[in-house]
């Protein structure tokens, strides 16, 4: 495997609106676990500083997003966002497609619902998409605000 299609000197990446609006419309979201301020997606975040790994995120809100940094702490970042389901939360995440790593299989499949998305990500600022395929998981608390079905898919079709 070529190492250069899991290197980056920056490991926080924006989620563009086209993924993050459909999301917070079908479920609520308002609060960012893992945020800057010039990253953020809600009003109310955990940043740096903060460090949602060692916060409650569900003291004061029920639907989270979650779109943790990319590097080799990701594994941290799924299994607290399969934690907090155990207290009522729900998280929505975005997070890379990978099938092998050991936190895919101890926290999301046949656990969560998840919601490949067609076509590789162009982050916010990033020059090009990424080099590797994302997917939405659903770390499911509660159910969502609304009946909404939507499909991430669409845009990215080309």
């Amino acid at each position: 495997m070529n190492r250069v299609h899991f290197m980056s000197n920056n490991y926080e990446w924006e989620t563009p609106e086209a993924i993050f609006k459909p999301l917070e419309k079908e479920f609520g979201i308002t609060f960012d676990v893992c945020a800057s301020h010039s990253n953020r997606k809600t009003q109310r975040f955990f940043d740096k500083q903060a460090n949602g790994l060692i916060q409650e995120w569900g003291t004061k809100e029920k639907v989270v997003w979650m779109n943790p940094p990319f590097g080799n702490e990701i594994g941290k970042w799924v299994k607290k966002a399969h934690e907090e389901t155990k207290k009522g939360v729900t998280t929505i995440a975005l997070l890379p497609a990978r099938t092998d790593t050991s936190w895919f299989h101890n926290y999301i499949i046949d656990k969560q619902e998840i919601r490949f998305l067609k076509g590789r990500i162009k982050f916010k600022e990033a020059k090009s998409s990424a080099p590797f395929p994302s997917m939405v998981v659903i770390f499911k608390g509660i159910k969502p605000k609304n009946n909404l079905v939507k499909t991430i898919k669409l845009f990215f079709n080309k």
